[in-house]
């Protein structure tokens, strides 16, 4: 992060901006909207400064700004397109503290001017750092249309109470839980809807004890949520509010940084990540734990790679949940096999070469390698393994031994869906000494089966730029 994010009360308090053009008069209008009073400084501001001269908090000067304007300012605009001007007004602000931004002057700003969208008292602020501004225009323009009028209207309405649960709930961590409940449920649903008395008597309802269901929001519960092959983009919407409501996550080691950094800043988090035979929290220590953790009254998110319901031991884990009657929910996630196999150019079905698909993992319990080799070998058929890098050698040998062609295409999606993924093609009589030769070391998937040989046809598209085949990688290596 290159800015640090900020919003600044400048109510009542003086807004210098030096220049007469129509970036002037947006950094007036901006600073008008926030309750400034504004300092005008130019011998003729143009036409669209004609609505401002005549508001009582702004005062114009006719005039260039000297050093002297700047006493008592919080902060100074410089838009005069006048290279003098901003340098004498960006050197005043150094010498006498003033935050100071000078249109289109990087080395002459202290800080950013974000896109907003203003749904007072709610405000949401987007800045590129000012390396792509259209991005952040284009960004806005998608959030004003997902953000109704109404939910600042809500904000306003939902701020009555503050006082009111301030009092009444001690616990900050139940105070948050408590306006989440209210706000993405009946009560902010019944405002959304325009019955504003039906949100009082609601809300008044759960403060006084009497709301049922709605007033017991002390009791803890665990979000199983499947986080998919690696790429943030490829999280589903439920799985991120559950992120964000969460006050405590446990996560192992497919989860990357990039998704962490969605989870709320100040929930607390505990690895419990996984190596092949180097467990750091066996899987029994972690279903107690999870218990433990709701049982204190808090939300549990247990993040996993994947799919929590597939190779990812969600099912032992709910089965501990519901024996100590702990409330969960389960939140699918795009498995490795589907998004590490798309954003590698190779369809796991195709009418051509594969009518089935099957999953397996080359570890049991116990790490034991054990397979149905009569279901894997038959034809028109895509197999998919999970962790399997570890034993692809014995994997090869085994195929071949039990009467697989040991020419079948066979690839290797080594950090599938990130900025990291590499892919190697070969066949099942090669594939582990390419793995070896190119030092994959996981977590990969392996993909055996005819639909491999798309790979050249589609590669084009999986290398590209063209976000339409669901890369957003740019270029990858291609081994």
């Amino acid at each position: 992060m290159d800015y640090l994010p900020v919003f600044l009360d400048i109510k009542d308090k003086v807004v210098v901006v030096d220049g007469g053009c129509t970036v002037a008069a947006r950094r007036v209008e901006r600073a008008l909207s926030a309750g400034a009073r504004v300092h005008v400084f130019d011998p003729a501001p143009c036409d669209e400064f004609r609505e401002f001269l005549t508001n009582p908090k702004v005062t114009h000067f006719e005039r260039p700004l000297v050093a002297g304007d700047l006493q008592g300012v919080v902060v100074a605009y410089g838009a005069s397109e006048d290279t003098v001007r901003d340098r004498v007004l960006y050197e005043a602000a150094q010498s006498r503290g003033v935050l100071c931004n000078v249109a289109d002057v990087a080395e002459y700003c202290d800080f950013i001017t974000p896109s907003v969208v203003d749904r007072s008292p709610l405000v949401v602020a987007i800045s590129s750092a000012g390396t792509a501004p259209v991005i952040a225009r284009i960004l806005r323009a998608r959030i004003e249309s997902l953000l109704p009028p109404a939910y600042g209207r809500m904000a306003e309405f939902m701020g009555k109470f503050r006082a009111q649960v301030l009092e009444q709930i001690k616990s900050t961590r139940l105070r948050r839980r408590f306006w989440e409940r209210m706000i993405d449920g009946p009560a902010g649903d019944m405002f959304l809807a325009g019955d504003v008395k039906g949100a009082t008597q609601h809300l008044n309802s759960v403060l006084s004890g009497e709301g049922g269901d709605d007033a017991d929001f002390t009791r803890g519960e665990v979000y199983l949520v499947g986080a998919g092959p690696g790429d943030p983009d490829l999280l589903t919407f439920r799985a991120l509010r559950l992120m964000q409501r969460a006050d405590v996550v446990l996560y192992d080691r497919l989860v990357g940084k990039d998704i962490l950094d969605l989870m709320r800043r100040d929930a607390e988090r505990i690895y419990v990540g996984k190596l092949p035979d180097q467990h750091s929290m066996v899987q029994e220590d972690i279903s107690q734990l999870m218990v433990k953790l709701a049982s204190q009254g808090k939300r549990v998110l247990r993040l996993k790679g994947g799919d929590p319901f597939i190779f990812g031991r969600g099912g032992e884990e709910i089965e501990k949940l519901a024996e100590n009657d702990i409330p969960f929910q389960v939140v699918p996630g795009i498995t490795s096999a589907s998004g590490c196999s798309a954003y590698a150019g190779i369809p796991l079905t195709h009418r051509d070469y594969a009518q089935a698909c099957v999953f397996v993992t080359a570890h049991g319990r116990e790490g034991v390698l054990g397979l149905d080799w009569d279901v894997l070998l038959r034809p028109a058929q895509t197999v998919a393994i999970y962790m399997g890098l570890s034993s692809l050698q014995d994997l090869s040998e085994q195929f071949v031994l039990r009467g697989a062609n040991p020419d079948t295409p066979a690839a290797i999606i080594d950090k599938g869906t990130t900025e990291r993924q590499r892919v190697a093609v070969g066949t099942i009589q090669n594939i582990h000494k390419i793995a070896r030769e190119q030092a994959m070391g996981g977590p990969s998937m392996i993909i055996i089966g005819d639909v491999v040989k798309l790979r050249d046809k589609l590669k084009w598209f999986s290398e590209s730029d063209d976000t339409s085949f669901a890369m957003g990688l740019g270029a990858q290596e291609s081994l």
